[in-house]
């Protein structure tokens, strides 16, 4: 009989004690790139080829080991540090086109729906004659506002995931291939 605490692991759970859930200091997968932990940001189980044997097809980064430029001899050149590589992505044109069109979508649909949210509670305690006109039998500029107020909310959640697939998300993600590159190389690559 399985215990209630979960399934035992290889290297053997004792019934009724407690199941280990600890990821992070779990040895990499057969076949996993060396390098990749499971706490690295760009951790991405498709991306960087956990899960495939060996060999199943892993490209190989231009700066592997033992190619030109990373030979680990006194005097030849090496990769960046991981930080160095992070603030260098931060500081391309790309990285800030996207911040860009993300500050140009979110600024002003954060300050449209804020001016909507405050002129309905604004107008619902100044003037609640207004608010308690009906519109439609028994429903009333106040019941109207309100549910306008859970559609608006829908409508910009809606808008902005539109923006980001059409606008954002592809430029965003060649960042993050290359990134995920570059700090692959930078810790001697896989």
């Amino acid at each position: 009989m399985q215990s209630s605490n979960g399934p035992t692991r290889a290297g053997g759970n004792i019934a009724g004690s407690p199941a280990v859930h600890d990821d992070d200091h779990a040895p990499p997968a057969a076949g996993a790139p060396a390098g990749v932990r499971y706490d690295d940001p760009w951790y991405d189980a498709l991306a960087s080829g956990w899960g495939e044997p060996a060999g199943g097809g892993v490209p190989v980064p231009a700066q592997a080991a033992g190619a030109p430029g990373r030979t680990g001899v006194a005097g030849a050149a090496e990769a960046p540090a991981p930080a160095d590589v992070y603030l260098q992505v931060q500081r391309s044109a790309a990285f800030q086109e996207v911040r860009r069109r993300y500050r140009r979508f979110v600024v002003p649909g954060v300050v449209v729906f804020l001016a909507w949210y405050v002129g309905y509670v604004v107008t619902a305690t100044t003037a609640p004659a207004l608010m308690a006109r009906p519109v439609v039998g028994s429903v009333n500029v106040g019941m109207a506002a309100g549910l306008g107020q859970f559609l608006s909310t829908f409508l910009l959640a809606w808008a902005y995931a539109r923006h980001a697939r059409l606008r954002r998300d592809r430029a965003a993600l060649e960042l993050r291939w290359d990134t995920q590159e570059l700090t692959r190389g930078a810790r001697g690559g896989a």
